[in-house]
């Protein structure tokens, strides 16, 4: 019970504290569609808390265990040939959808951003792609395998964030079209903290491509027995082609398949250990009470305790996830509108990522069952329990399918974090310390040559990573570690307008110094560990590094947030004219710089034009250089729109998911007695498909 009061305290705060903001922004309230946005987020809190407090208190039955009669434990491969097959076939594929997207990769925001134009539904499956890698499969299944359910707890930690996410941090960055998230703290204070920024979100990156190759390169070593360094460079290598080649698009497009193969297998795999043993009732019975919990322990496990999980992976690793992530930012850029990015996140978070969590530890759960059962040694190496249960109930082929999808979690992260960095790369360094006046071709050269660079800096990182015990704790210690400053920093930075610039270089520099001095002499973090006991891990002067792995996010949180909170008070703030379309309750203001005009958030109208081509090039305006059209008066009366309007031009096929589209400004408004819209040469080639030309498009008035 300590700890479910425990977690939903701590998050109720954080939760109503975006609740707070949101109704003062006037995006919650009790009237129309505010009322609509606060029912959505209750009702995703009452969610999660029903849940977890039948799965903590409610009483269960149990089965009895079976003692297993069999003599076989672990083969010294796992598969058949066709499965393997099967499993490069896959891999091929990938390339070809990678690479078929690279030939409209003509600029910097195509290759990052995919040209702005994407619909919910894809940035949806995209972002559970990400969410989801190869390290969650290996890593979670092993937690579920020895804890239960409580391997949730990383995924059904995301409700407290919304309010603040959607309505706060979003809109802010979708206006900005930022090209990095490091550009976001110049905008807000100056280029040094911008350059601080960069460097720790550089060491966080490409510490996550590493993870990601290192869990790779473990699972081949599993399967076929290759060397974990040499299998990690074979999937950098292929992971790196068709990002290098196609950029976010392909990154958008390969995680859509990427993402339906996930969701598919994870639940086949469930599906099948429920089928043999003889239905859901069986399977739950066979599962242990403690391995039903939420929170299996609260502090009394170092290698796995709840309150550890809670402030390193809830607080820590999600804020960072969902607001600093370049990843993650730039899928939300890449979304066709705000209101897009915010379906988004509110179907990733109640719905999706319940069932990522099903999916990367059913291989563990399933597996605990059939040891219960007797149908299982009880001898399996937790590592093995996701690869051991799903060749048990697989018929070859289908295990293949699964290793397939192995490939996608892997692949489906590790694409994202190459974009992520090259950006960086590229935004934030290249550009404007080497280049400033670089071209668009040779930023895009620049953007390549970086991602080839990053995935043999990732496979460098391998063998650190291969130190630690497991992955969890490898990938726990990591993040726990890197991430506190810059959370602290970029909350403060977003809602807090009294938040200095002195404050925010105080927070990274002391955040950080405090966090390295723990890695050397850990007992300062004691009085944060809610009781976790420290591990005995030898006396070299590195050891420090595996105690309390999880709790020093509490403590780096802690401290950033005192560094923080007494800085600001004794120094002076940015003006106001600074902070204005940088800060919560200055959206608007983000959003005429981004449409090059006064506007505001509103239902957007939609209606049909045929398309119609001007000899002239187009002419782009505004900081974000939209390309400006003209639209026939009737057409013109249907939108209520008129001259300096925002709108969002696409074929009408919907599954396209906005592949054929472009954001435009209206430069005039054409008399005539039909629905037109008429595009330069450059637009109309972009949006018309071959054939297509006597179709109409669709028209959707924004802001």
């Amino acid at each position: 019970m300590s700890h479910f009061i425990y977690q939903y305290f701590i998050g109720v705060v954080v939760f109503s504290i975006g609740l707070f903001y949101a109704f003062k922004q006037g995006y919650v309230g009790f009237s129309n569609g505010k009322l609509r946005n606060l029912l959505a987020l209750l009702a995703t809190f009452l969610f999660f808390f029903v849940l977890h407090g039948y799965l903590q208190f409610a009483p269960m039955s149990e089965l009895e265990a079976v003692t297993y009669t069999g003599s076989e434990t672990r083969k010294p491969t796992l598969g058949t040939p066709l499965d393997y097959g099967i499993m490069v076939a896959y891999f091929i594929m990938i390339l070809i959808i990678g690479t078929r997207f690279s030939r409209r990769q003509k600029t910097l925001k195509d290759f990052f951003f995919g040209g702005q134009r994407f619909s919910w539904w894809l940035i949806t499956f995209s972002l559970v792609a990400t969410t989801i890698g190869s390290y969650s499969f290996v890593k979670y299944s092993r937690v579920a395998y020895t804890y239960g359910l409580g391997s949730s707890q990383t995924y059904f930690n995301d409700w407290m964030w919304l309010p603040l996410l959607l309505f706060g941090w979003l809109p802010i960055m979708y206006f900005s079209r930022l090209t990095s998230i490091p550009e976001y703290f110049e905008k807000r204070f100056d280029r040094q903290i911008r350059k601080w920024a960069t460097v720790y979100i550089l060491i966080y990156l490409i510490g996550y491509v590493g993870v990601n190759l290192f869990t790779m390169g473990k699972v081949l070593n599993i399967l076929l027995g290759w060397p974990i360094l040499a299998a990690a460079i074979l999937v950098a290598a292929i992971s790196s082609v068709y990002v290098t080649a196609g950029g976010q698009t392909s990154v958008i497009m390969t995680d859509l398949f990427q993402g339906v193969m996930l969701l598919t297998t994870g639940i086949l795999i469930l599906f099948l250990g429920i089928n043999y043993l003889g239905g859901l009732e069986q399977f739950w019975g066979h599962l242990p009470r403690t391995h039903r919990l939420a929170f299996p322990n609260f502090n009394s496990d170092p290698s796995f305790p709840s309150v550890g999980i809670f402030w390193q992976d809830g607080m820590a690793n999600t804020a960072m996830f969902f607001f600093l992530n370049q990843g993650f930012a730039m899928r939300f850029m890449s979304a066709k509108s705000l209101m897009d990015g915010r379906k988004a996140i509110l179907v990733v978070v109640l719905v999706l990522m319940p069932v990522a969590a099903i999916v990367v530890a059913s291989g563990g759960w399933v597996a605990k069952a059939l040891v219960h059962a007797g149908m299982l040694p009880p001898d399996i190496k937790a590592d093995e329990a996701f690869f051991v249960a799903s060749e048990f109930l697989s018929k070859p082929g289908v295990f293949g399918l699964i290793l397939a999808t192995m490939t996608a979690a892997l692949m489906s992260t590790v694409d994202t974090l190459i974009t992520a960095i090259a950006a960086i790369v590229v935004n934030d360094v290249y550009q404007p310390i080497f280049d400033p006046n670089a071209s668009e071709k040779k930023l895009l050269k620049v953007a390549r040559w970086s991602s080839v660079s990053v995935a043999l800096l990732g496979v460098l990182l391998v063998p650190v990573f291969m130190s630690f015990k497991t992955i969890y704790e490898a990938h726990g210690a990591f993040t726990a570690a890197v991430t506190p400053p810059l959370v602290v920093t970029l909350l403060f930075s977003v809602f807090w307008r009294r938040y200095t610039r002195q404050a925010a270089l105080y927070t990274l520099i002391g955040g950080m110094g405090a966090i390295v001095l723990s890695l050397f002499l850990p007992e300062i973090i004691s009085p944060f560990a809610h009781g976790v006991p420290m591990k005995s891990s030898g006396n070299n002067i590195f050891s420090g590094m595996s105690q309390y792995k999880f709790m020093r996010a509490c403590y780096g949180l802690s401290i950033s947030t005192i560094i923080g909170i007494i800085t600001t008070f004794f120094t002076t703030p940015e003006p106001f004219e600074k902070q204005n379309g940088y800060v919560w309750g200055t959206i608007e203001k983000a959003l005429e710089r981004y449409k090059g005009s006064a506007g505001q958030e509103r239902k957007s109208q939609c209606e049909f034009a045929l398309a119609t081509i001007l000899d002239e090039e187009t002419t782009r305006t505004g900081t974000h250089q939209l390309p400006l059209v003209s639209i026939s008066q009737p057409l013109a009366d249907i939108l209520r729109a008129k001259e300096s309007d925002l709108v969002y031009i696409t074929d009408k096929r919907w599954w396209l998911g906005g592949l054929n589209s472009t954001h435009a400004i209206i430069e005039r408004v054409e008399t005539g007695n039909q629905n037109l819209i008429f595009l330069g040469q450059d637009i109309h080639t972009q949006i018309v498909a071959k054939n297509r030309e006597k179709i109409p498009l669709r028209i959707e008035k924004l802001y």
